[in-house]
């Protein structure tokens, strides 16, 4: 399965070109089951890499355009009573795919927004008083603009802390962009891809990821980052849940690498984008400072 997972990464690659690390740590993402933030410009290939991601990995997948006016009844479904029944019947929104992109999420209600909550942590919905569980694998990739453009709000943190990876994919170097250009047909580059892994093979490389092994020593090294973060005034603590999603995130890092062991590397590669939107919420994708200033004021004795 690790071929076909290398073989992923390489369409990925004709597709956004020039942004290797980004998708790695998108595929990271993936295989520890969190859910992906990616915060940028318009035209940057946001949308693109999420159709790109569903489609080399054979998964379903819905986009969902935020607007003001969307409804959480929009997202997750309804019931719709239908007279000649005489019975209600249950009506799936898009959450029911397994890519879910949530196309420029900061510029929905907060009360929509606080719709995804228990889809992302609990991979279900409640409607009506009925709990519904989602597809497996579920993940969902959301886009938002940066803050100054007109019409946006600031996520909530309780919706950020959802996000195990923020990523910003930012300008193609030039030789990409050339490149880009140059072979410009008017067609879509997701022309190029087919499917690598099926959804049988995905859950088994997600199910490997909590058997990757991590030493005690790692473990306190990572814990002196969390702690460090709960000492300091001029950020945000970072929560239990921020503790985990490191781990897995760090574990994902290293089975990509075909490891099956966690190092140092492993967790110093995945921290920034893991935990500079929970060390400062108002902070943009493209900002690490926070969490460069742990990753330096840390100690790793290893």
């Amino acid at each position: 399965m690790f071929t076909q997972l290398h073989s992923v990464e390489q369409s990925l690659n004709q597709v956004i070109l020039g942004k290797s690390s980004q998708i790695r740590l998108a595929l990271c993402c993936l295989l520890a089951e969190g859910h992906l933030l990616l915060e940028d410009l318009p035209g940057m290939g946001k949308t693109t890499l999420a159709h790109a991601l569903a489609n080399s990995l054979g998964l379903s997948y819905r986009r969902v355009q935020f607007t003001s006016d969307l409804l959480p009844g929009d997202l997750v479904g309804m019931n719709i009573y239908d007279a000649r029944s005489q019975q209600f019947h249950f009506q799936a929104g898009p959450v029911f795919s397994q890519v879910l992109l949530a196309d420029e999420i900061n510029r929905a209600s907060p009360k929509t927004q606080s719709a995804l909550l228990e889809a992302m942590e609990e991979k279900q919905v409640s409607i009506d008083g009925e709990t519904r569980s989602l597809p497996t694998p579920f993940f969902v990739i959301a886009t938002q603009n940066p803050l100054f453009h007109a019409g946006t709000s600031a996520l909530p943190e309780s919706q950020l802390d959802r996000f195990m990876f923020r990523l910003s994919l930012g300008f193609p170097d030039r030789q990409a962009e050339h490149q880009l250009l140059r072979h410009d047909s008017g067609n879509s580059r997701l022309t190029l891809l087919t499917e690598q892994l099926d959804t049988e093979q995905l859950r088994a490389l997600q199910l490997q990821v909590p058997q990757i092994t991590v030493s005690d020593a790692l473990l306190d090294y990572l814990l002196a980052l969390v702690n460090n973060s709960r000492q300091r005034s001029d950020m945000l603590p970072l929560s239990p849940r921020a503790s985990k999603a490191i781990l897995r995130a760090a574990k994902a890092h290293a089975l990509i690498n075909q490891r099956n062991y966690v190092t140092a590397d492993d967790v110093q590669r995945v921290f920034p984008h893991v935990a500079e939107h929970r060390l400062d919420p108002s902070s943009s994708a493209q900002d690490s400072r926070l969490s460069q200033l742990l990753l330096q004021q840390t100690p790793c004795l290893l």
